[in-house]
């Protein structure tokens, strides 16, 4: 299967970088190389793009479609939480702009072997890197029933936490959970009825959660965003694609408190804790795709992408 991908607010998010022709771009979500194509064509033959993934269909997927850009472009496989070690490796210390889109590709979710798509019979995979060794499964069938509780409950935001966790559990003894078409099957006996009949798919939520502990999504975005940040050169941006609310709550809190780190209590007349903004947000309320954009591309209707300026 070829890797395909359409890029979710393409233009909004290239034209937020504010590109300098001979400025230093990374894309650390590089996927198919979407975004990435757009910013390469924006740069002259001083400038530098560098694209990091850590999934292999996705490295090779963008190195052939950026490989008319030349010495220019530079590839690398890993989870963006090393971005700044990758970037020292490769002589870059400071940077113009950042691309984060948080989504996961359609190639992903459409290939059934990755074990993604709650929609597709597939093992329970769900790895965005191939070389880790924990697969969803393993999760599934090791965690204990407070776990799963905790991950649905956070990562899924399931009012039926609960009674999922409860339910795998119990199937799990007769035998382990092994496909995502069994896992459907119990998440369908733990939810009532007419609540599956009102609601979407009863599994999307519990999907979701799988796959951000797996991949420690949330724990890689909160600890890694200020590193990124503290990357920019002055006037320079990031620009970062979230897809759903616990990851929009991380960037919107984060750029807020680099805009404005006082903790200084609100009564006193001068800020005295010495702690400097780092720049501001151009984005005061996110930036949603067009309905032309969310007919064309379903999966870009929960899009949402914000934009921080360094000073």
């Amino acid at each position: 299967m070829a890797y395909q991908h359409t890029s979710v607010l393409l233009k909004e998010t290239v034209d937020g970088l504010a590109i300098k022709p001979d400025g230093v771009y990374v894309d650390a979500t590089l996927g198919g190389g979407g975004h990435a194509f757009e910013v390469c064509r924006r740069l002259n033959n001083k400038g530098r793009f560098i694209g990091i993934d850590q999934d292999a269909a996705a490295i090779e997927a963008a190195s052939v479609r950026l490989q008319g850009f030349g010495k220019m472009v530079t590839v690398i496989r890993s989870n963006y939480c090393e971005i700044g070690s990758r970037l020292q490796a490769v002589g870059i210390e400071k940077v113009d702009g950042i691309v984060l889109d948080l989504g996961v590709s359609s190639y992903q979710l459409d290939m059934a072997e990755r074990g993604f798509s709650y929609r597709l019979e597939a093992p329970l995979d769900m790895r965005m890197d191939q070389r880790q060794q924990q697969t969803a499964k393993d999760i599934v069938n090791s965690y204990s029933e407070a776990e799963l509780y905790r991950m649905i409950r956070d990562y899924g935001e399931d009012r039926f936490a609960k009674n999922i966790a409860k339910h795998i559990v119990s199937e799990r003894e007769k035998a382990p959970i092994e496909t995502t078409e069994q896992l459907n099957e119990v998440i369908r006996h733990a939810i009532p009825m007419k609540i599956r009949k009102a609601s979407g798919h009863p599994s999307k939520r519990t999907f979701q959660a799988l796959r951000i502990e797996l991949n420690r999504e949330l724990e890689v975005l909160e600890n890694t965003l200020d590193e990124m940040i503290d990357m920019l050169n002055p006037g320079g941006r990031i620009c970062i694609i979230t897809f759903h609310s616990l990851e929009d709550r991380i960037v919107k809190q984060t750029f807020r408190r680099q805009e404005n780190p006082c903790t200084c209590p609100s009564h006193f007349p001068v800020c005295v804790c010495g702690k400097v903004s780092k720049g501001k947000m151009i984005t005061s309320r996110p930036i949603l795709p067009g309905k032309e954009e969310m007919d064309n591309n379903s999966r870009s209707k929960s899009a949402k992408l914000r934009i921080f300026e360094r000073s």
